[in-house]
């Protein structure tokens, strides 16, 4: 069984994909940009669009088993790493952060989660 589901945001439209995807136990959810001035206002957004999508799903943080972050300019990533700690606590996922262009300048930084959710 598949299960799509949309926060609504801009891109989902125009570009033709959906926030999150269950396909059976697992949590796909879609690179996701954040609102807001700077890197970490940009990551806290992002992480909250995250936590509504995982929540729809069934899930939390400490389901996700795999992040990718994703910003323009690696120097920026160091101080989101607090806040990112603090979210997965005792259950960090594997990570990866990528150095890359975003869609949009004005974005400092994108994140994908996957998750699993045991029957």
């Amino acid at each position: 069984m598949i299960k799509r589901i949309s926060s609504g945001g801009e891109f989902e439209a125009k570009v033709g994909y959906s926030r999150a995807v269950v396909a059976g136990n697992w949590i796909h959810v879609a690179g996701t940009v954040g609102q807001g001035d700077g890197v970490v206002a940009q990551c806290q957004s992002a992480l909250s669009i995250i936590e509504k999508a995982l929540t729809e799903a069934g899930a939390g943080f400490s389901d996700v088993v795999r992040v990718t972050y994703m910003l323009p300019d690696r120097a920026e990533f160091e101080p989101c790493w607090p806040m990112l700690a603090k979210t997965f606590g005792a259950n960090p996922p594997a990570a990866t952060m990528i150095e890359c262009g975003l869609i949009d300048p004005k974005y400092r930084i994108e994140i994908e989660v996957t998750a699993f959710l045991p029957e």
